[in-house]
Parts: C-alpha cells; sequence; structure tokens
C-alpha cells in the first residue's frame, strides 16, 4: 500500500529528499561567515611575526628616556623649552661615542642612534640637522620621537624632530 503525502507533511519526497533548496539567506550568512574567518585571519597573521621585528617594552622605555635627557640637557632656559642648543649637542654627543655620554653599556649590548631633522623634509636621516651614535640600518629595535627646535631659527623651520632609535 502507498503512502499518501499531505501538504503539512515535512518528510520528504516519494523517494526521501526534501524539496526545499538553498535559500538566499542561507547563502549570505554563510559566505559573511566565511568572510570574516578570513579577515580574522588576515588580521591577526601579522601579529604573530610581530614581536620578532619590534622592540620591547624595555627598549622603547629606554628611547624614551634618552630622548627626555637630551632634551633636557639641550634647553638652555625654561623660557624656551625643548630648543637644542647646536653647539652644546655637538660637543657633548658628536664625539662618536654616544653610548658612553648617555651611560649607556658598549656595542654590542647597547646602540643607539640620535637624529634631529627638519620636520619638512621628505628624507630626514639623508638631510638631517644633527646627528650622533652608531649609524642604523633598518635594524630591529625601539624608537621615540619629539619635536624640538635648535637654536638656529633657519634650521629648523617650522620645527625638527628628535628620534632616537635603540636596538
Amino acid at each position: 500500500m502507498a503512502r499518501r503525502f499531505t501538504r503539512g507533511d515535512r518528510s520528504g519526497g516519494q523517494d526521501g529528499s526534501q524539496d526545499r533548496g538553498q535559500t538566499t539567506q542561507d547563502f549570505a550568512i554563510g559566505i559573511g561567515i566565511f568572510i570574516l574567518a578570513v579577515a580574522g585571519v588576515f588580521i591577526f597573521l601579522p601579529t604573530v611575526a610581530a614581536p620578532f621585528e619590534t622592540g620591547g617594552g624595555a627598549q622603547t622605555a629606554q628611547a624614551d628616556r634618552i630622548a627626555d635627557r637630551i632634551v633636557a640637557d639641550g634647553s638652555p632656559a625654561v623660557e624656551t623649552p625643548n630648543e637644542l642648543n647646536q653647539t652644546a649637542f655637538n660637543e657633548t654627543y658628536d664625539d662618536g661615542d654616544l653610548e658612553a655620554a648617555l651611560g649607556l653599556r658598549e656595542e654590542p649590548f647597547d646602540r643607539v642612534n640620535v637624529t634631529v631633522a627638519n620636520i619638512s623634509e621628505d628624507d630626514p636621516l639623508e638631510n638631517s640637522t644633527l646627528s650622533a651614535g652608531t649609524s642604523y640600518d633598518d635594524e630591529p629595535g625601539a624608537s621615540t620621537d619629539r619635536i624640538v627646535t635648535t637654536d638656529d631659527p633657519t634650521a629648523c623651520k617650522p620645527a625638527c624632530t628628535l628620534t632616537v632609535r635603540v636596538w
């Protein structure tokens, strides 16, 4: 005896399959989840290699302390904060042994580079106003920047950046 199906029966057709196909909403939800998963992978992936490329918190703090010390020692008066005296900077830091002048450990432990360049320059490393320390070759480390001026008004128009790199 053959079984007869009514309209309310959801058990399927005669061969047991259902007549219902994939709806637009099912497709949109599936594609949305797939796109979110791919985006999550692309967002997470760079952070996997980041600890091996940048300096740690200690190097960042060291760069901040060095920049603070240079700005504090190079400012001639309280009335002109963040103004560096170029002559004093060259006498103190440009003797080739910046690590000793700042009280750091000698190479290969601590290497530091200090560059003062005009803020409007396209390539500040090539056109720096003041520079001291070991030459920097894009090695992993930490850096910090300060906005400063110098006692020579023609050197920093409108201002300069003091960049300290530690690696």
